[in-house]
């Protein structure tokens, strides 16, 4: 479990490192039986890899690819990291085996679509696998 959330989060700090964004995503499953999900540019800029059991077969019954806006996925990506290093800044009140390094999303870099909408819903896949709650408005969950 450690080593899971440490590498889905090497890759979001991958990502934070790109300078400029290409409009050639690749997707891969690196093995049909595994649940790994690998994004990249061509170039190899930045990548997200996500590895988490079960991550797979549950992004097929959420909504599908184009139902957000991206502008929608960035703001609650900003919200939901902002929230998340809030926690990885306080190991004594959140538990530190899923809270471990912190997430370098920078909002003025363009990602892309498909990195969002799979960060997005990383982070629903995260709240509902852990039973975390990052984003509460008027007793309702968004």
């Amino acid at each position: 479990m450690k080593s899971i959330i440490y590498t889905f989060f090497i890759g979001v700090c991958i990502i934070s490192c790109a300078t400029t964004h290409k409009k050639n995503i690749a997707i891969s499953n690196s093995n049909s039986t595994s649940d790994t999900l690998r994004i990249a540019n061509d170039s190899l800029e930045y990548e997200i890899m996500i590895i988490e059991p079960g991550f797979n077969s549950w992004i097929v019954t959420q909504r599908p690819r184009g139902f957000y806006t991206e502008t929608f996925l960035e703001n609650r990506n900003r919200i939901y990291v902002t929230e998340y290093n809030q926690r990885v800044l306080q190991p004594q009140r959140f538990d530190p085996l899923l809270y471990e390094q912190q997430i370098n999303y920078d909002p003025a870099i363009h990602y892309g679509y498909e990195v969002n909408y799979l960060l997005y819903n990383y982070f629903i896949y995260f709240e509902q696998q852990y039973n975390q709650r990052f984003i509460v408005t008027r007793g309702r969950r968004y």
